[in-house]
């Protein structure tokens, strides 16, 4: 660690390879929490570049509990967090919405960062068991097209890493980090968020990847589709941006989207929801994700075509029938 503390220090970036092989050292317990927490610094002292990002989720991806679910072909909906929006658990109830449509789905989260109910925190109090046993996993897939990856239970490296973080208490690298890698890599993912300078780092990263991926992140700075404001979207094939008349939805207020100030509290909008009691910008900005992550699965549908699956998942209740599935 010492040379390359000392390559940082001098003002130098690294290539994804080496940025890798620093990590895969942090990660096994080779270096010291103060040589981890020096070389932390470096990053919120200069920018991340693409290549360095690439290669701490290298590190990240060889370095995890691989859980192999590629039968079912399965897709993510997952953002960074750290918008500060306090929005419900929208990408969590998209997630359902494509199970409801027959897309199965393997979510990978933890409890909240900057929210106050995070995926984790949500699912555990509708009663999800968190595991890392492949065969529980593939048991809920069957059940209810959904399984959950409660972070913390497949990232064994993280015993070495969370306690500089703990003691740093600033955002770091990490917290953009955690959609990158899902314990089952999932052939297609949707992932949000929530600035500008991350949306070109994880496209410049994906772009290297085999996945099938939609990135997106609103103008004003959600990382999920608002219907707040417009929405940048890159995929495989292009990047556009969106607006909320492209759903066939109107723009709404940022206050019609937010999550409550407690789990009760986001359970509550999330049941509701699904229950088909929802307001009409809380049902129209679920299904908007929902169809993104439907048109990253099935690219030959046009976005409305897809709106309409999402929208007949929730409201015939088969989305709900998913979340029963897997919870009782």
């Amino acid at each position: 660690m010492k040379n390359t503390l000392e390559y940082l220090f001098a003002g130098n970036t690294l290539t994804r390879a080496a940025a890798k092989e620093s990590l895969l050292a942090v990660g096994k317990g080779l270096h010291t929490e103060v040589e981890f927490a020096s070389f932390l610094t470096v990053f919120k002292i200069r920018p991340i570049t693409s290549d360095e990002l690439g290669g701490f989720r290298d590190a990240m991806d060889e370095l995890k509990l691989n859980i192999d679910l590629s039968e079912y072909n399965a897709i993510d909906i997952v953002g960074t967090g750290g918008d500060g929006k306090n929005t419900f658990n929208i990408s969590t109830l998209a997630c359902f919405i494509l199970a409801g449509a027959g897309v199965n789905v393997t979510k990978h989260g933890n409890y909240a960062v900057s929210s106050t109910s995070g995926s984790s925190n949500l699912l555990e109090l509708l009663g999800y068991k968190f595991s890392n046993d492949p065969e529980k996993l593939k048991s809920d897939l069957d059940k209810g097209n959904f399984c959950f990856f409660h972070a913390p239970l497949f990232h064994p490296a993280m015993k070495y890493i969370a306690p500089v973080r703990r003691a740093l208490k600033v955002q770091t690298f990490f917290n953009i980090l955690g959609p990158m890698v899902n314990p089952s890599s999932p052939k297609f993912q949707v992932l949000g968020v929530n600035n500008r300078e991350n949306f070109n780092h994880y496209k410049n990263v994906y772009e290297t990847l085999d996945v099938n991926y939609a990135i997106i992140n609103s103008t004003d700075g959600y990382d999920e589709i608002s219907l707040t404001d417009d929405t940048f979207v890159a995929t495989n094939h292009r990047e556009i941006c969106i607006t909320p008349s492209d759903f066939g939805f109107e723009k709404i207020h940022p206050e019609k989207i937010f999550g409550g100030n407690s789990v009760d509290e986001a359970a509550k909008i999330f049941l509701n929801i699904l229950e088909g009691t929802g307001t009409t910008e809380q049902t129209n900005v679920v299904i908007a994700n929902a169809a993104v992550g439907l048109n990253v699965v099935f690219p030959e549908k046009d976005l409305k075509t897809c709106v309409g699956m999402a929208a007949e998942s929730l409201k015939s209740g088969r989305a709900l029938a998913k979340l029963k599935a897997v919870t009782t």
